[in-house]
């Protein structure tokens, strides 16, 4: 990633300077026409410095939990997750994931169960209509927890697309004593996660570029 590509897809665009988080002041370069400026050489560091995080985490076999709760995210997100064959959530956080991991890990069974009975002919003895509400609630399920397959145990990490818009999921990692890893952008707090990457997180192309540099350095 260089930084000519960092400009042009609005990564250094923060967020207006009525909302900025006094925390997140290292990594801003100026403030122009009332939006926060982000310092790219600083997001650049960072993106470094949390691929090489993560690397060490695969490289011992850790478990990295990816949530992208924000529309502009879910795409890249889920694709990288899926290369890593890393659980992931996506759209919407179940309360309780991380703190209430033995009620999440049973709704991942009771999925798989349902999705074998399914491909066995075992809901030849139902009906037509309960056929249809039995499959209708196992793509209501799928959607919600066909990304935690993968999450056998509690992770090790977990990366947020959005700090800002992520603050269930980053509570429930600080009470699990999990690691955080964050796209921060200028109205969040830095200091609440242990890798913070700033950078225009309500951008689409912004967020696929970083993710996209974090998989070509993950994925072999």
């Amino acid at each position: 990633m260089n930084y000519e590509d960092m400009l042009k897809v609005g990564m250094h665009f923060g967020r207006k300077k009525t909302v900025f988080n006094p925390k997140m002041k290292k990594y801003v370069f100026t403030i122009k026409e009332g939006i926060c400026i982000i310092d790219l050489f600083k997001t650049e560091s960072e993106i470094k410095n949390t691929a090489q995080f993560m690397k060490q985490i695969l490289a011992d076999n850790g478990l990295i939990l990816f949530v992208a709760i924000t529309k502009q995210s879910v795409d890249s997100v889920k694709k990288l997750a899926e290369s890593l064959n890393m659980p992931y959530v996506v759209d919407r956080w179940l309360g309780g994931t991380l703190t209430n991991f033995k009620v999440i890990s049973g709704r991942v069974k009771r999925l798989e169960e349902m999705e074998h009975e399914h491909k066995s002919g075992g809901l030849d003895k139902y009906t037509k209509k309960e056929r249809l509400m039995f499959e209708r609630e196992m793509k209501k399920m799928q959607t919600r927890f066909g990304g935690l397959r993968k999450l056998t145990k509690l992770p090790d990490v977990v990366f947020v697309s959005s700090l800002k818009e992520s603050a269930l999921p980053v509570h429930e990692a600080k009470i699990a004593k999990i690691k955080v890893i964050a796209i921060t952008n200028t109205d969040a707090n830095p200091e609440s996660v242990s890798y913070a990457i700033p950078a225009n997180d309500r951008s689409k192309k912004s967020v696929d570029l970083i993710v996209e540099t974090l998989s070509n350095e993950l994925v072999r």
